[in-house]
């Protein structure tokens, strides 16, 4: 049996710059990280998209399975031995109990990746990649439902700034940790 893998969750709305933060992370960590996320999934084109974007399939009712399978996939790399560097956004009080339960056990460091507004609407339309509003609806929410290990902000933090804290506070974390805080709540 190997040991489980450690889990860096970065957590924050979209074009906070959790991907540009993950791939800095995961060239200067010590061990060997996967970078998982929804984006790295569809990318490789796992899902159905061409048949989604025809209508064809519903997303809303692909959505709810393909999340339950998203977080336990979490658990399941990790438990098999995985070092985990999660993009996500914690967009409901379900979701984020679900993790709490399914990665219950495990080593997670909770990173809550933050930015201002205007910055993240001025990042979602340069990326042109995502549909405008879901940058200020992911603000109002993520971020109200999380107790954190460490709190970054990237609205005017250089990334190797970031990534310097970020490596500093994961070695010098201690138990229990956000995780565990928000369970025994």
């Amino acid at each position: 049996m190997v040991p489980p893998g450690k889990i860096i969750l970065l957590n924050g709305p979209s074009s906070a710059g959790k991907s540009t933060l993950a791939r800095r992370l995961q060239a200067v960590l010590p061990q060997p990280f996967w970078n998982y996320s929804i984006d790295e999934l569809r990318a490789t084109k796992i899902l159905p998209w061409e048949r989604i974007e025809s209508g064809e399939f519903r997303w809303p009712q692909l959505r709810p399975q393909f999340f339950e399978g998203f977080h336990r996939s979490l658990a399941a790399f990790a438990q098999s031995g995985n070092n985990l560097i999660v993009e996500y956004i914690v967009e409901t009080r379900d979701w984020m109990d679900r993790l709490l339960t399914l990665l219950d056990g495990l080593d997670v460091f909770f990173v809550g990746l933050h930015c201002e507004l205007p910055e993240l609407e001025r990042r979602e339309v340069a990326r042109g990649d995502r549909r405008l509003g879901e940058a200020r609806t992911d603000f109002e929410t993520t971020h109200r439902l999380c107790t954190y290990d460490l709190e970054l902000d990237s609205t005017a933090t250089p990334v190797d700034v970031m990534v310097a804290r970020l490596v500093r506070a994961w070695g010098n974390r201690a138990a229990p940790g956000a995780f565990g805080r928000m369970r025994a709540r």
